[in-house]
């Protein structure tokens, strides 16, 4: 099969990585997104209330995710992001617990910080010492037993359930621990604790999320193809050897086409696409997948109210502080300060009313940063982003297809395709690298596009 055009559904991450992969291969790229912007669920927008730009909710990027890093070097934007080695665990009264690498070697690096940390007894340390010890010589399948379980079984303590088990696998994989895959409980442990001091580092965007995924529409269109925002498809149907989108009233043909949807997005779209083998299977598949939502408070004060760039928040509601001020000062003009909190796994708080969780944050992060006391609150708001992620129960790998779909010469990608990853922005641009190859392989003509993971380092050649 010959293609040398190719239409992309969806502007997302996967989407963008998948066009910006086949644009520079030489594909004549037309990308597709419904909403007046790209990034999908990694987007900023101008929030009315507030009249500011924000984010959906803070997203960040690991050293382990090698896709992600490798599309902000191709679009231009690496400098767009900002890298973190050290992590600060604080406690109501203000208390810190900084966890940060050392010289010592792979899988050792963070060991004098942990030993250190105020945060956790001696039971503590023990405990969350024997289950690291587990992931440094497994790595389970996705099957059976679920991460609550594991958690009993092996014996931790309610303190390190709460404060480190939990606060880090909730910012990983946005699900209580009882709906979380060993697999990827494994699996974010060994990438980012393990492997290698690399493998942990955190970025964080310094620009908003729509213009740092602005850079990826600007690369397609540089190089021939072109971007068409506010531009939904209604139906797919065959055109000779081709395929034909319809939008409305337009419609668009080329020899392949890429689905980077949300699998809810997709489900709609089922039937009005033509039937073929593996359309009942995909669709009945389609509707095991569940949603996971993530809320953010934004709060902006009119002083400075904590020197922290980002924390770990420790025994309360909200989990996460990332000082937007501090993160973003480009965009930040305002002397005072402007807090964006997260709160991972959110069901609790999806059905509660704005002012009521504004209330809430406030009462909290005024026990973790005695100066929120003494400042004045300018301006709030809350993003609840109900359909966050998808959730990453055991057992959900046997349900999420691959690049290849029932349609020959159409492709699927998206976080929750089978990329080996969970939902993550990492899971996203692997799928779309992963839909890249495949049109290549369509032709009989290899190509690889995915970038390989980070290797291990230290004694941890030894282990993976």
């Amino acid at each position: 099969m010959s293609v040398e055009s190719v239409t992309i559904v969806g502007g997302g991450v996967a989407g963008l990585t998948a066009g910006c992969a086949l644009a520079d291969a030489g594909y004549r790229v037309r990308l597709l997104e419904r909403r007046p912007y790209v990034g999908g669920r990694a987007s900023s927008y101008q929030h009315p209330g507030a009249g500011e730009v924000i984010d959906n909710c803070q997203h960040i990027v690991l050293g382990c995710c090698t896709s992600l890093v490798a599309l902000y070097q191709r679009i231009g934007a690496a400098e767009d992001v900002q890298w973190f080695s050290d992590f600060t665990f604080l406690e109501p009264g203000g208390r810190r617990s900084p966890l940060s690498p050392s010289p010592l070697p792979a899988p050792l690096h963070t060991t004098p910080s942990f030993l250190a940390s105020r945060c956790f007894s001696v039971a503590d340390k023990l405990a969350i010492a024997r289950g690291i010890r587990y992931f440094l010589l497994h790595s389970p399948p996705d099957q059976g037993e679920n991460f609550a379980q594991w958690l009993v079984r092996f014996k931790q303590t309610p303190a390190a359930v709460e404060r480190f088990w939990k606060p880090v696998l909730a910012s990983a994989l946005n699900e209580s621990p009882e709906l979380i895959s060993m697999r990827y409980a494994a699996k974010v442990f060994r990438e980012v604790f393990l492997f290698s001091p690399q493998g942990g580092r955190m970025g964080v965007p310094r620009v908003p999320l729509s213009v740092l995924y602005g850079k990826a529409a600007d690369y397609i269109a540089a190089r021939g193809g072109e971007v068409l925002l506010r531009t939904g498809v209604d139906a797919i149907q065959a055109s000779g050897s081709q395929w034909l989108l319809r939008s409305g009233a337009e419609s668009f043909s080329s020899d392949a086409v890429v689905l980077a949807l949300p699998f809810e997005a997709l489900q709609r779209l089922l039937p009005a696409m033509p039937s073929a083998p593996g359309t009942e299977r995909l669709a009945t598949n389609l509707e095991q997948f569940r949603h996971s939502p993530i809320t953010s408070v934004h709060l902006w004060f009119d002083r400075v109210v904590t020197d922290l760039d980002h924390a770990v928040l420790l025994d309360r509601t909200i989990e996460w502080l990332y000082n937007k001020s501090r993160l973003q000062p480009a965009y930040r003009t305002h002397p005072g300060s402007y807090l964006e909190l997260v709160v991972s796994a959110s069901k609790s708080l999806v059905p509660m009313e704005r002012q009521q969780i504004i209330d809430t944050a406030m009462r909290e992060l005024a026990e973790f940063l005695p100066e929120v006391n003494n400042a004045v609150l300018l301006k709030a708001a809350v993003t609840k982003e109900v359909r966050a992620t998808y959730s990453i129960f055991p057992g959900l790998d046997a349900l999420r297809p691959t690049a290849e779909s029932p349609w020959r010469g159409i492709f699927l990608a998206g976080d929750w395709t089978a990329t080996g990853w969970p939902s993550t922005m990492e899971g996203a641009a692997r799928s779309g690298f992963l839909a890249a190859e495949a049109i290549a392989r369509l032709q009989g003509s290899p190509q690889k596009f995915l970038p390989p993971d980070l290797p291990p380092t230290g004694l941890m050649r030894l282990f993976a």
